[in-house]
């Protein structure tokens, strides 16, 4: 099972976790760092020493009872965790490549715009600055994903 943004918390909350609501939106490529376990999970060894991956999301969640912790980023202590051999709960967005961070910028501005007005001026450049990493690391993820469930 694989829970990416709100499935993870989704997951983490059935695994009996605590979900943590309402806090400052985490918006744009940031910075994910795995956790010694992260290094060597199968799934998350692709963040290697870290990598920009997308992130949208202001609700999270606490590690639940008897996961495995495999990434934070500086403002989420929990992006990923495992339970068992293939219960991930994932809250960055690592499906999400520049064409469809674009879509979403174009789709959503009037929401994005709500908590960060200055981003259809930063896009462009971070997509071209972070992008090409976070699609690398994403792709890997993705495939490590399939390679696992397969």
């Amino acid at each position: 099972m694989l829970g990416v943004c709100l499935g993870a918390q989704l997951v983490a909350r059935g695994h009996g976790a605590t979900n943590i609501l309402g806090r400052p939106v985490e918006f744009g490529w940031r910075q994910v760092q795995p956790s010694a376990a992260g290094c060597e999970d199968p799934l998350l060894a692709a963040l290697s020493d870290g990598a920009p991956l997308f992130h949208w999301h202001n609700d999270t969640f606490t590690l639940p009872p008897g996961a495995a912790h495999l990434a934070s980023s500086a403002m989420t202590p929990v992006q990923a965790f495992r339970i068992g051999r293939a219960v991930y709960g994932i809250q960055f967005h690592f499906e999400a490549d520049r064409r469809l961070v674009a879509e979403w910028s174009a789709d959503f501005a009037d929401v994005i715009a709500e908590f960060d007005a200055s981003w259809p001026i930063r896009m462009p450049q971070e997509a071209e600055r972070e992008g090409p990493e976070a699609e690398r690391v994403g792709l890997a993820i993705a495939r490590a994903w399939v390679g696992l469930i397969g």
